[in-house]
């Protein structure tokens, strides 16, 4: 008796799930009345049962909640339920906009610390400054280890000019601050740097693909241009995707006439499509190389694609994700959604490079972490092919599908000063702890620099650095293993003079500190120099 309970607590749920995904989804897609009535009716019927019969008491809209998601998974990796909440915070990221208090912020020691605050927005206007603490909201205690992401946007987003009463501690300063803030729009940028990285090169990095991506990056190139750029390096490592429109109009700016860019199959024809240039990209013959690593993804790799195919470009860094399916969101009656795979998008070679997912979820998830134990990540002969998939671009170089974008140029992971000591700091995340502190206390001297290179000049000697930091962290638990440090000392070093000038002057200031010691961008910065990005690229 007690199997055939358990077996049927875990039927119920499941029967339930079932009956309300399909029944909304044929009744939206087909608008009959027969076929919605036969769902609906069972769906009624399975509903009372569990009301009126379940042994306990249950809430039944709870019940289904919770085995929606459990049944799309059976689907694919991609297709996913949102509730209304869910959903309006995961829309926010790619529209460009949401409305809150206009600060980047970051979590240390179970407390909001203020990283930096938008020029114009709400914060800024109270007086609001980078370094701030916020402690209070609404008059009750906000730290501790009931703070995390997710109730830190809960409680500064919410509606446009609502108020929230922020508690702020400031260094120097004894007296909890209090500031009134009225929440507004505050724009999401999607382009985290845009520098000259070398005379004539110009570098952009593309965090995410929103609805203000494309306005954003083509006025990178534009600015870059001005400064003189001829030659463009565009980051989209770490970049897992977004609006596919955005990566098509990107790709657009650097291609001619009539080359396609990347089409779509689905099981209905209205789901088929092909898109192709036309013609009117400002940027159809400079040189051009894309860095991708193992979390780019969906739109980075249709921009990566139709760069590679079209023999546009060189594709520099390691395997990208492989995330080859499209998605089409479908608002449900309670402003909750489904984004339901519709269609495989292929690039121009004829590729779709989404990777298996036939394993179920964990197997999905675990592949990535299979890529470090295979080493493909650190040798390029060990990246598994499907010698079944081979395809060849406009210019004949050969290239795979069957699970991302294989790069012209491989760069190994860059292991050296990756020591235990370097390890330990990272995890106990006393690199940014340590920097923040220096940013603190040194915030009133080095604000006065709006120029990165002016703020490196101004730190302390790199002895004088690495010795505070290794001082700090002895004092949280790392106890100082020399060896290992001068092991990883130009690694910690870099780090901690990009986290301090970012803690300064804002994330523009980050990466090009950063970029110094990145194998990868120097990989890329050799292949410029050698002219191998000139298109149209044949086998290098």
């Amino acid at each position: 008796m007690k199997n055939n309970s358990n077996k049927s607590l875990i039927w119920i749920p499941l029967v339930i799930a079932i009956s309300v995904v399909m029944g909304i989804l044929i009744g939206n897609r087909f608008s009959n009345p027969k076929t919605t009535s036969v769902y609906d009716r069972k769906l009624n019927t399975i509903l009372n049962m569990v009301a009126d019969n379940y042994v306990d008491t249950i809430t039944v809209n709870d019940l289904v909640e919770k085995s929606i998601p459990e049944i799309l998974s059976n689907l694919d990796p991609h297709t996913t339920y949102f509730t209304a909440s869910e959903l309006k915070v995961a829309n926010e990221e790619l529209e460009g906009s949401f409305c809150g208090i206009g600060i980047s912020f970051q979590l240390i020691n179970d407390t909001v610390v203020v990283v930096e605050v938008i020029p114009g927005g709400p914060s800024e206007k109270v007086g609001i400054l980078a370094g701030d603490r916020i402690v209070t909201v609404n008059d009750t205690s906000f730290v501790g280890g009931k703070v995390n992401i997710n109730s830190v946007r809960s409680k500064l987003r919410g509606e446009r000019d609502s108020v929230v009463k922020l508690g702020i501690k400031r260094t120097h300063t004894s007296k909890l601050l209090s500031f009134k803030v009225t929440r507004g729009d505050i724009p999401v940028k999607s382009v985290d740097a845009t520098y000259m990285i070398e005379k004539g090169t110009g570098y952009i990095k593309v965090n995410q693909f929103g609805r203000t991506t494309y306005d954003e990056f083509l006025t990178a190139l534009n600015t870059l241009k001005e400064e003189g750029a001829n030659r463009f390096i565009i980051d989209l490592r770490g970049n897992g995707g977004g609006y596919m429109e955005m990566a098509v109009l990107m790709v657009n700016e650097f291609l001619p006439n009539n080359k396609l860019i990347v089409y779509t199959h689905g099981r209905e024809k209205r789901d088929d499509s092909q898109i192709w240039s036309d013609g009117n990209g400002s940027f159809p013959n400079n040189e051009l190389i894309v860095l991708i690593d193992e979390f780019s993804a969906s739109a980075s790799e249709i921009f990566a694609g139709a760069i590679q195919d079209n023999d546009r470009g060189l594709i520099v860094g390691c395997r990208s994700f492989g995330k080859g399916l499209v998605q089409r969101q479908i608002l449900l009656p309670d402003s909750s959604a489904i984004r339901m795979t519709i269609a495989r998008y292929y690039t121009p070679a004829g590729r779709c490079i989404q990777k298996d997912y036939t394993q179920g979820a964990r197997g999905y998830e675990q592949e990535l972490l299979n890529r470090y134990s295979n080493g493909e990540l650190y040798n390029r002969d060990s990246i598994k092919v499907d010698e079944s998939k081979i395809f060849t671009t406009a210019h004949g170089r050969k290239v795979y599908g069957g699970g991302g974008i294989i790069p012209d140029i491989f760069v190994p992971k860059d292991t050296v000063g990756m020591t235990s000591y370097f390890i330990s700091v990272t995890n106990a995340g006393l690199l940014q702890q340590f920097a923040f502190r220096f940013a603190d206390l040194n915030r009133k001297t080095l604000n006065k620099y709006t120029d990165y290179k002016q703020l490196l000049r101004k730190l302390p000697s790199d002895d004088a650095l690495l010795n505070d930091f290794v001082h700090f962290a002895s004092q949280r638990g790392v106890p100082a293993r020399w060896y290992y440090i001068n092991l990883s000392r130009k690694l910690i070093l870099s780090e901690l003079k990009a986290l301090i000038a970012r803690d300064i002057i804002g994330f523009d200031a980050f990466y090009p500190i950063l970029n110094q010691t990145d194998n990868t961008v120097h990989t890329a910065l050799k292949a410029m120099a050698k002219h191998k990005a000139v298109p149209p690229i044949t086998e290098q």
